[in-house]
């Protein structure tokens, strides 16, 4: 059953050196706020997951939080690369990065096995691409009952996955709307799981389209108001542009990130660039 708890407590307590950590949220709801707190925490040595890694992803890998991420995209939404995520790759800086890249569907795919129990999933992907050559989970398989020539990917388990979403009630179950990814399927796929949100409410009023993840699927609930931004959270925030534009200037230069680490991340204080 979830608790409530404060951001810190609950970084600290589910968020351990080693990891595999998920953060997922597409185009709003991206957990910003945790992931910075997953950097101030100063967690080490981290398997990073997401379909779409940006800024924050950026922000953790410019840090030193991670050892490898296994991703479908990767870019400042926009905008343009990935600064400190192509230093890591290309220079190593400020460590080395091994990567895995799959295709969205794969990704997607893999988050549902997990959910679902399953060691592995299986569609009909990445035919005509160079993705099997330098990804090895990515393997073909035949159809025991067609014959046909398939892809089978493992499914992907975090031992913490962490979203946001707009609201939880008291007891711990969460509800979101708007456009979604695969935050369902992250949470029922990790170990433990963290959801931070806009507000926590006496009652869970209904919304069109929205989804609840019941109190019994999330370790821990924060409530952590703001902590998407810069992107969205669908009837309570914008996306703040400018944040991804000035993004683009922060993170080319090494000192210049060093810089706002030390400003706004490492102070505690993230509300600008």
């Amino acid at each position: 059953m979830a608790r409530i708890a404060s951001l810190v407590d609950a970084v600290g307590e589910l968020v351990r050196d080693g990891d595999m950590v998920a953060l997922e949220g597409f185009t709003h709801l991206i957990p910003v706020a945790a992931g910075q707190e997953i950097i101030r925490q100063r967690k080490r040595d981290l398997t990073l997951v997401r379909m779409t890694p940006d800024i924050v992803y950026d922000q953790l890998i410019g840090a030193g939080c991670a050892r490898k991420l296994i991703f479908s995209w990767g870019g400042n939404p926009g905008v343009g690369s990935l600064h400190r995520f192509r230093d890591a790759v290309q220079q190593a800086w400020p460590a080395a990065l091994d990567i895995e890249e799959h295709s969205h569907a794969g990704m997607a795919n893999r988050y549902v096995a997990g959910a679902s129990g399953l060691p592995f999933a299986v569609l009909r992907g990445y035919v005509g691409t160079d993705l099997p050559t330098v990804t090895d989970t990515i393997k073909p398989i035949t159809c025991p009952f067609t014959g046909e020539r398939l892809t089978a990917v493992p499914a992907i388990n975090p031992d913490v996955t962490v979203i946001h979403a707009q609201r939880a009630d008291r007891t711990g179950n969460v509800q979101l709307w708007g456009l979604l990814g695969v935050q369902k399927e992250a949470v029922l796929a990790a170990r433990r799981s963290l959801v931070t949100v806009e507000e926590i409410v006496d009652e869970l009023t209904p919304v069109p389209g929205a989804i609840v993840l019941p109190a019994w699927a999330v370790t821990a609930v924060a409530e952590v108001p703001g902590g998407a931004h810069p992107s969205y959270a669908q009837g309570y925030s914008e996306r703040d542009n400018a944040y991804y534009e000035a993004w683009d200037a922060i993170s080319r230069d090494r000192d210049t990130f060093t810089r706002w680490l030390d400003e706004h991340v490492y102070t505690g204080t993230t509300e600008t660039v």
